[in-house]
């Protein structure tokens, strides 16, 4: 069972002036999938914060996955792909590039989302959108090779050809 740290980035859900259904949906997802969900966090849309929490989540609790809703947009307070890029030390931008890809399938608006993806020590990152619809289609489109991609990241596999 591999684990997994939620990050909602929201200054009204940080206030408790929203609830967080983002967050609530991605954890039902996961643990549906027979991951670990460790720790569930409602954070203001601040750099500093973001990167933080997601140094603690990779370092300190050593946690196999992090993935982060909202603070993705254009807004002037979306700063989760710039805290993202902070702290992982390796990209994997084919993560993002299919979740945009398929969800510009849906919506042409999919090409203004930011996220990124990456690897800090033995834990993958990814930015997920910030509204529940998004982030169940894009969850989709990734889940069931996630296992694989952290299977690898943390030795349990060396190989991605199938026999």
């Amino acid at each position: 069972m591999y684990s997994v740290g939620i990050i909602t980035a929201s200054d009204k859900g940080s206030k408790g002036e929203r609830e967080d259904l983002s967050g609530k949906l991605i954890q039902k997802v996961m643990e549906e999938k027979g991951y670990l969900v460790e720790k569930l966090v409602i954070l203001p849309d601040d750099e500093e914060l973001l990167a933080q929490e997601m140094i603690d989540m990779a370092d300190k609790l050593q946690l196999n996955l992090i993935l982060t809703t909202g603070g993705t947009g254009f807004s002037q307070r979306d700063v989760t792909p710039e805290a993202t890029l902070k702290v992982i030390r390796r990209q994997a931008p084919g993560i993002s590039e299919a979740i945009r890809y398929n969800s510009l399938q849906i919506t042409p608006k999919a090409m203004l989302s930011r996220g990124v993806s990456g690897i800090r020590g033995k834990t993958l990152i990814i930015n997920l959108p910030g509204s529940p619809k998004a982030v169940k289609e894009s969850l989709g489109f990734i889940v069931d090779t996630l296992h694989h991609g952290i299977q690898i990241l943390i030795g349990d596999t060396s190989e991605c050809g199938q026999k």
